[in-house]
C-alpha cells in the first residue's frame, strides 16, 4: 500500500498502517533526508532478517538504526565518547550516522555488528514522528544490493513489490547522497568509513581535530 504524505488523510491512514505493520514484524518503505529507506522494528530479529533478505544482504551487513533523540542514543549505547554529542549538536538530525559500541543487555540481533550499532536521526518530520511512535527502527537504503538507491517511492516498489507492506511517499528525495558514517568504536579516534552528504572538511570542523577516512 502507498500514501501520499502531502495529503493529510493519507498520511494519517499512512502512519497508522506502518504502526501496524511495523508491530506485525513486516517491512516499511519511509523518506528520509536522504535517500529512501527499507525499515523495521530493530527489535524484532525475524524483521531484521527479512529486510536483509529483501535487499540481498547477509548477516555480515547489519542495518543502521533510525532514532527520534539523544535519550535514545544513551539508551542503545555503551559509554558513548563525548565527541559523539558534539557531532550530534551539529549535525543531528541530519545526514550524519556515527556507529558506537552497542549497549550490551540490549535484546537485538541485527546481524554480525561485533557489539557495535551504527545510530542515525534523521532531518525529516515524517520520519521522525514514526519513531517517536514505535521507537528505533533498523533502515537500510531503499534498493537491492548493488543497485542505486531509490530517490522517490516509484523506485523503491519496483526494487520490493509485495515484500513491503506499506510505502509512505514523501516525494523525491532531497539528496542522492547517502549520509556520512563514521565509527566512534576507538578510544579518541574519528574514521570516516563512508562519505556522503557531509565532507571530511566539515567532520574535522566539528571535531576540531584531524578526521581520517578509511573508505569512500
Amino acid at each position: 500500500m502507498r500514501f501520499d504524505a502531502s495529503i493529510t488523510t493519507e498520511l494519517l491512514e499512512g502512519m497508522r498502517q506502518a504502526k501496524q505493520t511495523i508491530g506485525r514484524a513486516g517491512l516499511i518503505v519511509l523518506p528520509t533526508d536522504t535517500v529512501y529507506g527499507i525499515g523495521c522494528d530493530a527489535f524484532s530479529a525475524f524483521a531484521v532478517n527479512a529486510l536483509l533478505e529483501a535487499k540481498g544482504r547477509g548477516r555480515q551487513s547489519p542495518p543502521p538504526v533510525l532514532i527520534p533523540s539523544l535519550d535514545t542514543l544513551r539508551a542503545l549505547t555503551d559509554n558513548p565518547p563525548a565527541v559523539a554529542f558534539t557531532l550530534a549538536e551539529k549535525f543531528w538530525p541530519g545526514a550524519l550516522t556515527m556507529i558506537l559500541r552497542a549497549q550490551p543487555s540490549l535484546s537485538w540481533d541485527l546481524g554480525e555488528t561485533r557489539g557495535t550499532v551504527a545510530l542515525r536521526m534523521p532531518n525529516n518530520e515524517l520520519a521522525l514522528a514514526l519513531l517517536k511512535e514505535v521507537g528505533p527502527l533498523a533502515v537500510s537504503s531503499a534498493n537491492l544490493t548493488g543497485e542505486p538507491a531509490a530517490n522517490n517511492v516509484a523506485e523503491a516498489e519496483n526494487y520490493f513489490g509485495t515484500k513491503v507492506g506499506v510505502y509512505l511517499d514523501g516525494g523525491a528525495s532531497p539528496s542522492t547522497k547517502p549520509s556520512t558514517i563514521v565509527d566512534l568504536t576507538e578510544a579518541g579516534v574519528v574514521k570516516i568509513v563512508r562519505l556522503g552528504v557531509l565532507s571530511q572538511a566539515q567532520i574535522k570542523k566539528a571535531v576540531g581535530k584531524d578526521v581520517e577516512v578509511v573508505a569512500s
